[in-house]
């Protein structure tokens, strides 16, 4: 079965949604929205863990054109901005374009039509498919294996990702760690019938998602071990109730919402002072971080191991209230050794010391420097996008990439935050890509591709910036990839982002209009 669209968008999260909606308002009608899940949210329906919730505030983390006054916490948990998402999508009246369980299992372009061809499956067969052959997401699938599901085809002039660069799982190399002889699962697949009441726990990794879950789970466990490799930077959480009566005042008087959002997006630009500028401010924020771990912790010898000893801001700094006291248990152990192998029912440091427990979770966030994987989208010549990216994942304004003609993504190389809102970031991009589109339809442009050279300046550009940011001092971290490249983070401030994405800067681009090639909108010379 083939099907035909002007426009595909690959994502139902923020990003996915965004783009739908503001196609919509101009007038663009002829679009699907693919969704591997079996409903809209993207990561906040796939990230459903005990204690998920949102570490900007609820007030800026949410479409600046569809403000909602009835948050109940300053931080809202992941059910409220699921619900939060699909009521958005239902206002918009974007449900008639979501294909729920769809899988993209690859898109091709093809230079003799000018279009995208895009395949797609049956998820929940895919994925049963997957659990029979021991494969995790991201995992080649072998394209000759005859019981692979069905594949469904899809033609469309334009490609829009909205998949996030933090979508795909990590899991840690470990020998042994698929001969596990208890249960599993990675904090992302969270399996809600395992009970955690008397079990023996090892929770695998300290990042953004453990220090939500860890928690909860010491809450029932009988004994959590957690293997700790590097500690975070955590700063307390200014979290609390949105009283009645604050709720019913943004519902009454809309200013009032907009005002407190602004109040809170200036507050946290003020941050990229110390990021980018002279990260001697951060000094500030590490002297509370500190003071933040004595207070919350009596073991002297437990302060020693959660203390990070790299700059404070250089990896991504956390929030929470209750992570550090939950450490600070007779029940739980912070492990600091590393793991050597798993075998059996049991972990084995790099000590010799074998641990046996019940059930892993592996809190390891994800492939950041594999935001589209390996497999999937395949430009002019049938490159792989990731063969493009072999140094490194580079984009122009982190949208577009060269010899990928129609191809916009949202939240892609350098766009990431370690201060503010992704969904500014991402509305910003959805207007450039919006113009991008009123222009191809406006003077008849079949293909927009953009200059190598315009791709290699700008990115020259934003590594110049990133050199002097507190990023680049040395810790290893998911912002930087093996050869010390950082491919993730905006260095500056988000409205400087805004600025240079109002509109599409077309001379940047080859356009191609029905056989013509044009250049920055003009017809291009002959040779």
């Amino acid at each position: 079965m083939t099907q035909t669209a002007q426009i595909a968008i690959i994502g139902t999260g923020f990003s996915g949604l965004g783009m739908a909606i503001k196609l919509k308002e101009a007038g663009f009608n002829d679009f699907v929205i693919l969704e591997q899940s079996d409903d809209i949210g993207g990561t906040w329906h796939e990230n459903h863990y005990p204690g998920c919730a949102c570490d900007v505030q609820s007030a800026l983390y949410s479409f600046s054109f569809e403000q909602n006054p009835n948050w109940t916490r300053m931080f809202a948990p992941q059910p409220e901005i699921k619900a939060y998402l699909r009521h958005c999508a239902e206002k918009y009246g974007l449900l008639e374009h979501i294909q729920l369980n769809t899988h993209v299992a690859g898109a091709r372009w093809n230079d003799k039509t000018g279009a995208w061809t895009i395949e797609t499956c049956d998820s929940p067969k895919l994925w049963a498919y997957m659990q029979t052959n021991n494969l995790k997401p991201g995992d080649v699938l072998d394209r000759s294996d005859k019981t692979l599901p069905r594949f469904r085809k899809l033609h469309a002039q334009v490609l829009v990702s909205g998949m996030g660069g933090l979508s795909t799982p990590a899991y840690p190399d470990i020998k042994g760690m698929d001969t596990f002889t208890g249960t599993s699962f990675h904090s992302q697949n969270w399996d809600h019938d395992y009970d955690f009441r008397g079990k023996r726990v090892a929770v695998i990794g300290t990042g953004a998602s453990a220090i939500q879950f860890v928690p909860e789970i010491a809450k029932d466990a009988a004994h959590l071990d957690l293997y700790q490799r590097t500690p975070p930077w955590i700063m307390p959480k200014p979290d609390r109730e949105i009283r009645p009566l604050e709720r019913m005042m943004f519902r009454k008087v809309p200013q009032t919402l907009n005002a407190f959002r602004q109040s809170i997006y200036w507050t946290l630009e003020a941050r990229v002072l110390g990021f980018v500028g002279n990260p001697r401010i951060l000094k500030i924020g590490e002297l509370q971080a500190r003071r933040h771990i004595r207070s919350q912790i009596k073991d002297k010898e437990l302060r020693k191991k959660v203390t990070p000893d790299f700059h404070f801001g250089c990896k991504r700094v956390l929030i929470s209230n209750n992570y550090y006291p939950a450490l600070d248990q007779d029940h739980v152990d912070v492990l600091t050794d590393g793991i050597r192998e798993v075998k059996g029912n049991t972990i084995v440091d790099s000590n010799g010391t074998e641990r046996q427990v019940d059930c892993i979770v592996y809190g390891t966030g994800f492939k950041a420097q594999e935001p589209i994987p390996r497999g999937m989208i395949y430009g002019r010549g049938g490159q792989d996008l990731l063969d493009a990216w072999r140094e490194g994942a580079e984009a122009y304004k982190g949208t577009t990439v060269a010899g990928f003609p129609n191809f916009f993504m949202l939240m892609g190389p350098n766009t990431g935050l370690g201060h503010s809102s992704m969904v500014y970031m991402i509305e910003s991009q959805v207007q450039y890509v919006l113009d991008a589109l009123k222009k191809m339809q406006h003077r008849g442009w079949k293909t927009v591709e953009v200059r190598e050279d315009a791709v290699s300046q700008y990115n020259a550009s934003i590594h110049a910036k990133l050199g002097d940011s507190v990023w680049q001092t040395g810790c290893k971290s998911w912002y930087v990839n093996e050869n010390g490249k950082n491919t993730t983070l905006w260095p500056g401030f988000t409205w400087q982002f805004r600025q240079q994405t109002k509109r599409f800067d077309a001379e940047q681009y080859v356009c191609e209009a029905a056989g013509v090639m044009e250049q920055g909108g003009e017809p291009a010379l002959a040779g």
